[in-house]
């Protein structure tokens, strides 16, 4: 049996000596805008990172936003630290596993979805020189996972009426509806009048304020899932004392950036839920204790989406298959956002609302490797000294 994979070996214990790591960013269409709390996009820039060795690639993606909106991170800055820190570091000396790679970049401070990358691209190198599934290397036992569905602050109530009644005769589980100061209470209202019994929650992303409680609490009458994220970024007090306020569990997202402060958390009974994302978190290094922590303390699990393209999805998918994440993920079919993702065969979603979980190699999709080139606008390459 395997090691954990915070002590991975790869080759049994021969470290591993990493050949390159290159950068590429593109740019995906979105089939239709998306709109949060934060504003509208209607396009992705995605920003991919393949790490070679011994002629094998791994993948990972940089789940940073342009502008500093979801987190103080960006692709500039994810690029410039990757480019002028973390890509030396692991270049300089071979690796003898995931715990290595945490350890080296972890005398450098912050930018955590840069670190995520970077792990994500080298734990799906280990995958595929082992030629096991990226699922069985983290401990998924899964076959296919529970997924919902996050769907945007729309221009009109019936337009959104009509995307929910879209969405659930897909198959999704779960409904995840933006809210916002003025878009919040009605909107969820008429939700739930129309679908009764379907499992429902919302999410603010930090829109609110604690002055809004009495307000919030109006939400206790729709029997939500959970409240994700309603106050501030990087909160844990004022979310502890909301939650005493109301009913709805709250469910914490952007405030959650590594296993110390998901411990802090629910030490002070910030949250009763946990989103769990790879890039938000710092990669599997800190996703991993966090899943064994929620395990440990009977916390609901489940898998967050930050409009990936299939890499970060394949990622989030095997992820979800570890037998902890209890709650229906955010990792809708790739039709949901591009009319073409960068992976082969695309992610879809049965009728019955699941995902298979692929057993292929690695992340057991194939890279479409002539459309990423069509669509990339920056590449950059580090390699080796030496090589």
């Amino acid at each position: 049996m395997l090691a954990p994979l915070t002590a991975l070996n790869v080759a049994a214990t021969a470290p591993l000596r990493l050949d390159r790591v290159e950068l590429r960013l593109l740019r995906l269409p979105l089939v239709a805008p998306f709109e949060t709390s934060f504003g509208s996009v209607d396009s992705r820039l995605i920003f991919l990172v393949r790490i070679e060795a011994e002629g094998v690639s791994g993948w990972g993606e940089v789940v940073a936003m342009e502008a500093p909106l979801f987190s103080y991170e960006t692709a500039a800055t994810a690029r410039h630290v990757i480019r002028d820190f973390f890509a030396p570091a692991l270049l300089a000396d071979p690796l003898s596993g995931l715990d290595e790679l945490a350890a080296r970049l972890g005398v450098f401070r912050g930018h955590p979805m840069a670190r995520a990358g970077l792990e994500q691209a080298f734990v799906d190198l280990v995958a595929r020189l082992q030629e096991r599934s990226l699922s069985e290397v983290l401990g998924g036992s899964r076959d296919s996972v529970a997924v919902g569905v996050s769907l945007g602050i729309a221009a009109r109530r019936e337009a959104l009426l009509e995307q929910v009644e879209r969405h659930l005769a897909l198959g999704y589980q779960r409904i995840k509806l933006k809210i916002k100061p003025g878009w919040d209470v009605d909107v969820v209202e008429a939700v739930r009048r129309r679908h009764p019994g379907t499992l429902l929650s919302v999410d603010a992303n930090g829109a609110y304020r604690l002055a809004d409680a009495e307000h919030l609490a109006r939400l206790d009458a729709f029997d939500l899932l959970m409240l994700e994220q309603p106050l501030q970024h990087d909160d844990l007090l004022d979310h502890a004392t909301l939650q005493k306020s109301i009913a709805t569990s709250i469910c914490l997202d952007e405030s959650l950036t590594g296993l110390r402060q998901t411990e802090q958390a629910l030490e002070l009974e910030s949250c009763r839920i946990v989103n769990m994302k790879v890039g938000r978190v710092g990669g599997y290094s800190q996703a991993l204790p966090i899943h064994a922590l929620c395990r440990e303390r009977g916390v609901p699990l489940w898998c967050g989406g930050m409009l990936e393209s299939g890499v970060g999805r394949a990622h989030n998918l095997a992820l979800a298959s570890l037998e902890g994440f209890v709650l229906p993920g955010d990792i809708s079919a790739s039709s949901r956002y591009f009319e073409r993702d960068l992976i082969v065969p695309e992610v879809k979603v049965g009728a019955d609302g699941t995902v298979a979980v692929p057993r292929g190699p690695g992340l057991g999709f194939d890279i479409d490797h002539d459309y990423v080139r069509a669509r990339t606008e920056v590449v950059e390459r580090f390699d080796r000294p030496g090589a």
